[in-house]
């Protein structure tokens, strides 16, 4: 038995809290895990998880040596990647997660100059909108937007994208211009469910609030570019989320003079992990190409 392997199967267990999911994210079958940890156990000589119908639990000896087990194998990866040298590209797999419309328009179109620079790196991009649980996941690092829920997260702030009103111009022959922030009130708005209907201006020390409404609401922005070019209403949005059309005239900006709080994108990590060098160059390349 390997003990590095052993470990890793270990740790994945316990953070994933099953035995399928942590053999899916090692790219090997069920029973291999459920093998692996058994001998674990023999060669331990203590119980490490305690197996019930609502799941797998670590023991206290269990949870003790998920600490210390967990420690080691990012020491490990830290000192096989120091030992290979800078110059030597990353190796393995690498898990990361962003929304869906932000990756696609921005992190695929330049993943191909990453990959080709760590040419034995795997990597999986998950695709989601909602803030899922990295541990849960085996995510290795997260791209996310706006505000951070979890005061807590290890995160790191890699860019920031100016927001604006936006409309196309078919929508603004139909309703309108809006020329102050006030005359939002009247428009149907296309709304973006995890912001809010309320939108916050600022101009020259001056603050104003408006409450929007709409029919439509969507919980991924991909709902919000569709409804937008379908003319179906305004929205407030980055320059990321709309940035092709934003310089072909296919959508504009309004109140120009008005501003809205830049939208922050944060790389973030597993709480209680050190951070993997995959994830921190993974990071490091974001941070390189949005800042240009």
């Amino acid at each position: 038995m390997d003990r590095l392997q052993a470990m890793t199967a270990f740790v994945r267990v316990v953070e994933t809290g099953s035995f399928s999911e942590a053999a899916r994210q090692i790219g090997v079958g069920q029973p291999a895990i459920s093998k692996t940890i058994a001998q674990l156990e023999d060669r331990l000589r203590v119980r490490l998880l305690i197996r019930s119908t609502h799941g797998l639990t670590p023991t206290d000896a269990g949870m003790r040596f998920f600490e210390r087990a967990r420690t080691a194998i990012q020491e490990a990866d830290e000192a096989e990647l120091e030992a290979r040298g800078a110059g030597v590209g990353l190796s393995g797999r690498l898990r990361v997660c962003a929304a869906t419309t932000f990756a696609r328009l921005m992190v695929v179109p330049k993943l191909p100059t990453f990959m080709a620079a760590h040419p034995e790196l795997e990597v999986d991009v998950i695709l989601d909108d909602r803030i899922i649980d990295l541990v849960t996941e085996g995510i290795d690092v997260a791209l996310r937007m706006g505000e951070l829920a979890d005061s807590s997260a290890v995160a790191r702030r890699i860019a920031s994208s100016r927001r604006s009103v936006i409309a196309t111009p078919g929508y603004l022959r139909q309703h309108g211009i809006p020329l102050v922030p006030a005359d939002l009130a009247t428009h149907p708005a296309v709304v973006y469910s995890q912001l809010g209907n309320s939108w916050t201006f600022r101009k020259q020390g001056t603050e104003a609030s408006v409450a929007v409404s709409g029919r439509v609401r969507f919980s991924a922005a991909e709902g919000i570019r569709a409804a937008v070019l379908a003319d179906m209403g305004l929205a407030v949005a980055s320059d990321w989320m709309f940035g092709p059309e934003l310089e072909t005239g296919t959508v504009v900006r309004l109140l120009e003079d008005w501003e809205l709080l830049p939208l922050d994108l944060w790389a973030v990590f597993p709480t209680g992990r050190l951070a993997s060098a995959k994830a921190r160059a993974f990071a490091d390349f974001v941070e390189g190409f949005m800042s240009r």
